[in-house]
């Protein structure tokens, strides 16, 4: 008897070591859109529209190199709205650290944007800073400055999205 009650609780104990604890995994939301439309609520992305952005480059700030390109996606709603699509690729530098379990980064990029005048073209060059929050539980997009006027703020359940005005 005294082997059978020592043999269950062997099982039970390494049942309860294997088990999954999704708590330990980090939940990451890194991803956010950047939106651009003009004072009348045109797209600005859409470069079949006339006084639109006809090409975008993104460069890191603080990249290994002047010329660090970072990549991005241009895509479009089921409404047809252009939106850049960001989700990694430029360094980010420690802004602080609370606490070995609480920190915060920013991530700096130059936002080239070329439409034409003319018989000629323009070139806007913005920055975009990106702030993230980290712990060990969780690493998200906190803020996002757009030439240094705070554009977003993360709240609970809202998604990271990004509507410049031009």
């Amino acid at each position: 008897m005294k082997n059978v009650v020592f043999g269950i609780l062997v099982i039970f104990f390494a049942l309860l070591s294997c088990r999954s604890d999704e708590d330990s995994l980090q939940k990451i939301d890194q991803l956010f859109n950047l939106y651009m439309k003009n004072s009348a609520g045109q797209d600005l992305l859409n470069s079949k529209k006339s006084g639109s952005y006809t090409a975008i480059s993104m460069n890191d700030v603080n990249g290994t190199t002047d010329v660090a390109p970072v990549t991005f996606s241009l895509k479009m709603t089921t409404d047809s709205i252009y939106y850049i699509e960001y989700l990694a690729g430029a360094k980010r530098i420690t802004l602080d650290s609370i606490s070995p379990e609480d920190r915060t980064y920013q991530s700096e990029v130059t936002v080239s944007l070329t439409k034409p005048v003319g018989d000629s073209t323009e070139v806007t060059v913005d920055r975009l800073k990106i702030q993230y929050h980290w712990t060990p539980s969780l690493f998200e997009v906190s803020k996002v400055y757009y030439n240094d006027q705070l554009q977003f703020t993360k709240e609970p359940n809202v998604p990271n999205v990004v509507t410049i005005v031009k």
